[in-house]
Order: C-alpha cells, then structure tokens, then sequence
C-alpha cells in the first residue's frame, strides 16, 4: 500500500498491516484442537495455525480511522467492489467485520428494497456505525453484534456476504465460515477481499495477506464452492464462492 504522509503511515503501523521485517522464528507445533494447532506466535499473529494459515491478529476499534483513511478510495477502490457484488434493489447483504461501516453505507442505497446487515464482534465498532446511519437516516441498515464464531446471520437469508481484509483476522474461521453458509440462500455468494498474499510487491505483513489458493481450501472445507476470480483491484484478490443450490450440487 502506498501512503502519501507520514501520519498515515504512523496509522498503518499502529492497525498493525504494513509490512516490516520480522526476527521472529516459527515454532513448532505444541497443541492441537479440532482444526486448530496452536503454536507460539510469530510477529502479528495470534500463534493459531489452521490448515497451514497462522491466524493474524484483530485489529481493535482504536485503528477504526485507519478505515475511513482517505487514500482509501484509491488504493482499494472501493466503489468497484461493490459494482462487482451485482446486487439488485431487493438483495440481502452481510458485511461481515463491517468496522465503520465503509461499506455498509455504500451497500444500502443500492438496496433499497433489501438490507445489509452490518456484522461485527466489537461493540464500539457498531457503535460508531450507528451514530453514522442515523446521521444518514437510512432505514435498511442491520448492525449485528457476532462473535467469534458466529456472525448470527438469520437462516438462508443472504443473497452476498462480504469480507474486506477480514478473514485473515477470524479466531474461529471453519466454525464462522460454516455459519455464514447457514445464513447464505441457496446460490447465495460469499465475496471474499484480500491482499494478495501471492505477490510480494504489495507492501502488507504476510500473515494480513492471502493466496487465492489459500482461500479456495478454507472455503471448500465448509462446503462453498469456488465460482470465479474478478481481476479489477490493483492489490487485492476478489473471489466470488457460493453455497449449492442442494446439497452436495
């Protein structure tokens, strides 16, 4: 990522992405649960290894200016996400580790007969998401408070959920993942964001970046079928999965 003062650059750093050298040496292996091995942690991760990927650290909501950065728009062009989500006036968004909102207030006036339901673990994140909707004075707008493995979707309700350089943070990424296809209709989408963690000129730690290959495995494990790549940011992966239409479809 590209920053053009140093104050944003102090931002980065203390949200804990931008890349840096780590001395830190991996450790083997000392336990192991369900399908999870937890193992001392290296730089910015949590020490929780699941299949094959440590689990990175959360950002906590004292970094929440870090996501309405203005450079934002730019470097992560936003509003191309969301042309890409192909929504209709009446679909059901998730935005899952919605944050701030960033997205959620970009959702909701392309769904006018829908809803987003603005997902998050941290109370003081949603907060500050409601004190923006009610400024907004939008009517569609959802804020659900998760947990770590549960985003307490309703049942087959969501035609699209989306995560934006949030996955990598899950605690619990089969348990929550397996959750949110729950919550998918039939056909639903999930739209999966992400650094590329295949390419080393994109200047994010390693443990907030992914492969697509990566991704692929971990959603396939909770049965969400891989459906295409979008090639239209300039740092992050944009993969589309979705949940069959019947079981085992």
């Amino acid at each position: 990522m590209r920053f053009r003062t140093f104050l944003l650059a102090l931002t980065l750093l203390a949200a804990g992405c931008r890349q840096e050298p780590s001395t830190a040496q991996p450790a083997a292996a000392s336990s192991s649960a369900g399908p999870y091995v937890q193992r001392e942690a290296t730089r910015d991760g949590t020490g929780k290894v699941y299949m094959g990927r440590e689990i990175a650290r959360v950002m906590g909501h004292e970094g929440a200016d870090w996501l309405e950065r203005p450079d934002r728009v730019v470097t992560e062009l936003p509003d191309r996400v969301v042309e890409a989500l192909a929504l209709t006036p009446a679909s059901v968004v998730a935005d899952i580790g919605a944050g701030t909102g960033y997205f959620t207030f970009r959702i909701a006036p392309r769904v006018p007969n829908g809803a987003v339901f603005a997902v998050d673990i941290q109370p003081e994140m949603l907060q500050m998401l409601e004190r923006r909707e009610a400024e907004l004075g939008l009517k569609n707008v959802r804020t659900i408070l998760g947990t770590e493995s549960d985003p307490r979707l309703p049942a087959a309700s969501v035609d699209v959920a989306l995560f934006v350089d949030s996955y990598h943070e899950f605690t619990f990424p089969r348990e929550m993942m397996a959750r949110v296809a729950a919550g998918l209709k039939p056909g639903g989408r999930v739209v999966l964001v992400e650094y590329r963690g295949e390419d080393p000129t994109v200047a994010i730690k390693p443990l907030h970046k992914m492969t697509a290959e990566q991704a692929k495995r971990e959603m396939d494990a909770v049965g969400l079928r891989f459906r295409e790549a979008l090639d239209v940011l300039p740092q992050q992966h944009l993969l589309v999965f979705e949940k069959p239409e019947a079981p085992g479809s």
